[in-house]
Parts: C-alpha cells; structure tokens; sequence
C-alpha cells in the first residue's frame, strides 16, 4: 500500500460506493480524509468517519453541495481549520437524470451539468491554494460515457467529456507548480447507481466488456490512491479508462 502518512485527501461524493472505496484505500496508507457529501447523505458520511476512527484514521465529514460554489468555499474554510493542509483532491461527486433530449427538462440538464462539471471547478479552483503549497494531485472521476456517449444522456456526457478537457487544460497550467492533475473514466461499476439499470441491458453491456463482468468499487479506488501517490510522480493530464475492455 502506499504511503500518504501525514497527507491530507478531501474525496466528495464519499458517502457512495465508490467514495467510501476510495476512503477506506486511502486510510490504509494512514492518510488523513476530509469526506464531503450533501446533507441527505450524512448518516452514510457519519458512518463512515465512525469506522475510520476505530482503526485509527483521523477523518472528518463536510456536508456541501458541490454546485454551490459558497458552500465549497465554506468547506475549504473549514478543512484547513481542522487540518491545516489539503494534499490531495478527489473529484467524485456525480448524479445522474436519464433521458432522451427531445424529453429532457431544462432543470434535467442543468442539475447534471452543475454537479458533475461545475462541481469540479468549484472545488479545484478553491483548492488551489491549499495544494499549491503541497505539489498536490488532483484526480477527477469522469466516465467512458464522455469519451463515448451514451443514448438517453446527452447531460452526463457532456459534462464527464467537459472533464476530460478540464483535466488536461488544468495539467498544462499546474505542472510548474509541482501539481499533478489526472481522471479515471470507469466502465460499469457495481454501485447503487447501476441497481435501476434494467437486466437485459446490464447483460448487454457485460457481453461488450472484454472482461466478461462489471467493475468493482475497489478497483478505481486502487488507481485512484496509485495517481494520489508518488509512484506515479511523472504522470499528470492522463485519462486512465477503467472499464474491463468496454472501450476497445
């Protein structure tokens, strides 16, 4: 496991599958966690925290909606109160509303767009002057749907490729400053997103992945602590697809 002893990494969107894959692989390099969510899904945040202290871990949630840039800033406030240092970024937070264009609503659209896209420049530009100082790493989670498309989801789609080109116009700008900056696009990924997908589609997709199954929390959180770490210290503007071979 890598080690992120004394370093600070702020995850949103931690109360999911993914996000709490990715605290729990984080705590075991003994990182200190700043873990975000929106107010609806704080039980699953003070869970989380609760576990993470029983095995030592110093972790501490922060409730915002990533959307709203006041709330962001609020939550950099208070991150660098409680520990002083930001480390590493993990851009995570999503949420999806499916439909075809010709049916989707304005708000449809919008939701999407400033969750998954907005979300992260609000929380990469406030972060900016805690990881600076630090030659931090920034990691945002876009999707294959963004290289791809994908029918019913022109939102998502455009913003998970909007963060393709964020990532690698924010690498271009950073790297003077010792900061790295990289996304993952995973596949089909065993969460609760995915438990509305209908079967025969859900069969579709896991007959065009070259792997023969889904993906697993667990594995984008072990690149994602691979980009936050040292051993990948010559690697920034990568888009790093974990999908099983769906993409090929």
């Amino acid at each position: 496991m890598y080690n992120f002893q004394n370093k600070v990494v702020l995850i949103t969107g931690a109360a999911g599958g993914i996000g709490q894959a990715m605290a729990k692989k984080f705590a075991q390099g003994k990182a200190k966690l700043a873990l975000n969510d929106i107010p609806q899904a704080e039980e699953g945040l003070k869970s989380l925290v609760e576990e993470l202290k029983k095995i030592g871990v110093q972790a501490k949630y922060f409730l915002a909606d990533i959307s709203k840039y006041e709330e962001v800033e609020k939550m950099m406030e208070g991150i660098k109160k409680e520990f002083g240092r930001l480390d590493v970024l993990v851009n995570n937070a999503g949420n999806i509303a499916d439909r075809t264009l010709a049916k989707m609503t304005r708000e449809e659209w919008q939701k999407v767009i400033d969750v998954n896209l907005t979300g992260v420049f609000n929380c990469s530009r406030l972060a900016l002057p805690l990881l600076i100082p630090n030659q931090g790493k920034i990691i945002s989670i876009s999707s294959i749907v963004g290289e791809r498309g994908n029918f019913g989801q022109t939102n998502y789609a455009a913003a998970k490729a909007g963060i393709l080109g964020f990532t690698k116009s924010l690498a271009k700008e950073l790297g003077r400053f010792g900061v790295r900056v990289n996304a993952i696009c995973p596949g089909l990924i065993e969460t609760r997103m995915m438990e509305g997908m209908p079967e025969q589609i859900k069969e579709m997709v896991k007959r065009l992945t070259s792997l023969g199954r889904f993906g697993k929390p667990e594995e984008v959180a072990n690149v994602t602590t691979f980009l936050a770490s040292d051993e990948s210290s010559f690697i920034t503007g990568a888009i790093i697809n974990i999908d099983g071979g769906l993409s090929i």
